[in-house]
């Protein structure tokens, strides 16, 4: 993330310097800036990424990606049982996952879409709608661990898995989730690592209002 928010900032300082450039009196100013700001920009964008390996196969997304180069991991305390929690990871839509559906249509940049996990009706069971588009299950342990994965950057060099955990958590569960993508070459490597910095911010968002979502679908059945 410390990476996105470098690209991000060097965006801003390349656009005030874009400002300051029109009055002559700041274009010493707007010099320092853009130069600061394209050096961010490209630092961030182009800054190696390691491979990074699971420690142990603790998990099912273990097994299915036990190594990658890029990672998120989110979790919340649920007040429910750990079925409670797992039998509400499937029927959450997108209209319930807030901000989802504006982030989702901003990474798009507004392109008018098939339904899809990147044109998610508001109603329709995301993870339903996912795996009958692109994605697929990998797993699917009630009431533990749900895996899912899908190719973002064919063909096959740039593979996405992503997993809900439950576990129990004194009254209630631990849920968690976790994106591991792993690209097989260095130029996927490389191109995704420019994608991921400039789309982590909001996909981060939406990985938080998804357990949100998820928690007070289980909160309310229980």
């Amino acid at each position: 993330m410390l990476l996105s928010f470098v690209l991000w900032g060097g965006l801003f300082l390349t656009a005030l310097a874009v400002i300051l450039a029109i009055p002559r009196r700041t274009r010493r100013l707007f010099l320092r800036l853009a130069t600061t700001g394209v050096v961010m920009i490209l630092g961030a964008a182009f800054w190696p990424a390691p491979v990074q390996y699971a420690r142990a196969r603790a998990t099912h997304l273990d097994e299915a990606m036990p190594s990658w180069e890029f990672d998120e991991q989110h979790e919340i305390h649920v007040n429910a049982p750990p079925q409670k929690v797992f039998d509400s990871i499937r029927p959450v839509t997108a209209g319930e996952i807030r901000y989802f559906r504006t982030l989702i249509a901003m990474r798009r940049l507004g392109r008018p879409l098939p339904p899809g996990i990147l044109n998610a009706p508001e109603n329709e069971p995301l993870l339903d709608l996912a795996t009958r588009t692109s994605f697929r299950y990998v797993a699917n342990d009630p009431p533990h661990e749900l895996v899912v994965e899908t190719i973002v950057m064919r063909p096959h060099a740039a593979v996405a898995t992503m997993n809900f955990l439950v576990t129990p958590e004194g009254n209630g569960s631990r849920l968690s989730t976790e994106t591991r993508v792993y690209a097989n070459t260095d130029s996927a490597r490389r191109r995704f690592a420019v994608y991921w910095r400039i789309i982590h911010p909001g996909s981060d968002i939406i990985r938080r209002m998804w357990l949100r979502a998820i928690k007070e679908r289980a909160e309310r059945s229980s």
